[in-house]
């Protein structure tokens, strides 16, 4: 007798600066990182269930699979609000009962039709006590917990249920919790103010468990600051260091992590031996009063340009986060955005406008000022659909925004960038290099950079920026064919982004003058007919 299925399902994301989907294919893989808090939860499901997990970001869901399972459980962001609508709509055309969880239910599952049971907040609560009441047959429409559970209560992720084949990375979580509060990010209120941390041997046996799917290449450490406990991080770097010695260095780890890593070099130097070559920051504004507004101190504190060129001297990459929209913005932002971001030479360099997410204290503010206009959706990376009202007049804000995309994002700009990254990398890094054997996938990936960019519209940015990168530092050849074939992606979305800009656009102003051809139209049919003297 074959087990009831518990189905996991994880929505599409949508194309966008952060899907890579354009760079991926040059290596054969569909999507960037499979869902860990799927992975995770399954393990804690008990053995009397089947449990199975589809991702549909790199396979498709079919209908009979949906009517053979006994539940469906679903997790989204915000971001993938419009596909989970899809699934939950084909589980109920099924019969199929709906669980959802993650953080999008989290913070707005009032608002979600069609889910029989919301899990909300951490699963390692929630989940156990639905599942106790699922087996029981009297499971409850919501279960919440405002407890923040030791990170000992998670399981090693059933990473046996995911295609890792499809995958450039694997994600993996060693904290939860920021001590920082800026005013538009919700991670405080999900995850609380104190970093709670996994043990090192705790992460290293998900360390193993990953490296035992035949795994190799880069984890991406999923916290949304890897630093925010520094005694508990340097004591897992060390032992991180220590396995990564043991194992051939199988891995390349990248993490989130705040400006204040570049104050603490015994932390950097930690993380440079534990294999980390790159580092997401949330860099935001080069104007202090929008740091200042939107507490974002602890840019304040540091010199932010400095410290970022520290970090890439240590050879970790720089991944930057950039938004604007404050309040406090001039319509210089637009410029002073280009320019940082030029100087900072940072080529991947995320910028969207600013976006008020449900339970943060930007949202909490502008609804007091009336100023909410509706849900955000989680994309705030070329997306003008601000969900609410801003101090500078919405149309020049847009038009500045897109306007910044299109300068950093120009082949020429970009590459210079990478050009200038390369420069800072350290020497010592060659050693490493040369000793690293080149994988396959990387092969493949060198062989279609050549063959589709020096043929695309960019090619001959693409041809210069290749000749002089590789007679400055061909040791790190797969880094500046990795940076040109992510440039590849970046220039393709924006292209994308510029040209549904332009229709819109055009659609406004066709939509303005049926609007005046409408008013003239009736004007001219009140006014009286002109009469004929005699």
């Amino acid at each position: 007798m074959s087990k009831p299925l518990f189905l996991f399902v994880y929505p599409e994301v949508p194309d966008t600066y952060w899907s890579y989907k354009h760079a991926l294919s040059f290596v054969g893989k569909r999507a960037l990182m499979p869902p860990l808090g799927l992975a995770t939860v399954a393990a804690m499901v008990p053995d009397e269930y089947e449990c199975r997990i589809v991702d549909l970001n790199v396979e498709k869901l079919p209908t009979r699979l949906i009517q053979s399972a006994e539940l469906v459980l679903v997790s989204a962001m915000i971001v993938q609000a419009d596909s989970l609508r899809e699934v939950i709509e084909r589980c109920r055309g099924a019969g199929t009962r709906v669980a959802a969880g993650g953080p999008y239910v989290t913070s707005c599952h009032e608002s979600i039709e069609g889910v029989d049971y919301a899990i909300l907040g951490e699963a390692e609560e929630t989940f156990p006590e639905f599942l106790a009441d699922f087996a029981a047959g009297t499971p409850r429409p919501v279960y919440t917990c405002q407890a923040r559970p030791a990170l000992a209560a998670a399981p090693i992720p059933r990473f046996d249920l995911l295609k890792l084949r499809y995958y450039d990375s694997v994600p993996l979580q060693f904290s939860r919790g920021c001590p920082f509060d800026c005013e538009f990010c919700d991670i405080v209120h999900l995850f609380g103010h104190r970093a709670r941390t996994k043990s090192p041997e705790q992460f290293i046996a998900e360390l193993d468990a990953a490296l035992a799917t035949g795994f190799s290449g880069s984890v991406f450490v999923v916290d949304d600051n890897f630093i925010g406990n520094r005694r508990a991080v340097k004591d897992l770097l060390r032992a991180v260091a220590a396995w990564q010695r043991e194992h051939d260095h199988p891995f390349n780890l990248s993490t989130e992590a705040s400006i204040d890593l570049a104050s603490d070099d015994e932390l950097l130097d930690l993380m440079v031996a534990a294999g980390f070559r790159m580092v997401f920051v949330g860099i935001e504004s080069p104007e202090p009063e929008s740091l200042a507004a939107a507490g974002k101190l602890q840019n304040l504190k540091h010199d932010v340009a400095a410290s970022v060129r520290k970090i890439q001297e240590r050879g970790i990459e720089v991944t930057g986060g950039f938004i604007i929209g404050f309040d406090s913005d001039t319509p210089e932002i637009f410029d002073l955005q280009i320019d940082f971001v030029q100087e900072l030479a940072i080529p991947t360099a995320m910028v969207g406008l600013l976006m008020a997410l449900p339970n943060t204290r930007l949202y909490d503010r502008l609804e007091r000022e009336g100023r909410i206009l509706s849900v955000a959706t989680g994309n705030n990376t070329h997306n003008s659909a601000l969900n609410f009202r801003p101090k500078m007049p919405r149309e020049r804000l847009e038009a500045g925004y897109y306007r910044v995309l299109e300068t950093i994002y120009a082949p020429r700009h970009y590459f210079s960038r990478c050009l200038e990254v390369l420069n800072r990398y350290p020497r010592a890094e060659k050693a490493r290099q040369l000793r690293k054997q080149i994988a396959w996938r990387e092969i493949v990936g060198v062989l279609n950079s050549l063959a589709r960019q020096i043929f695309s519209r960019y090619g001959t940015a693409y041809l210069s920026y290749m000749i002089r990168a590789l007679r400055r530092r061909p040791d790190l050849i797969v880094g500046i064919v990795t940076m040109s074939i992510q440039g590849h992606h970046y220039f393709t979305i924006t292209r994308r982004v510029l040209s549904r800009r332009r229709r819109e656009l055009r659609a406004a102003a066709r939509g303005r003058a049926d609007t005046r051809s409408a008013a003239r139209a009736t004007i001219e049919r009140l006014m009286p007919e002109p009469t004929t003297a005699n």
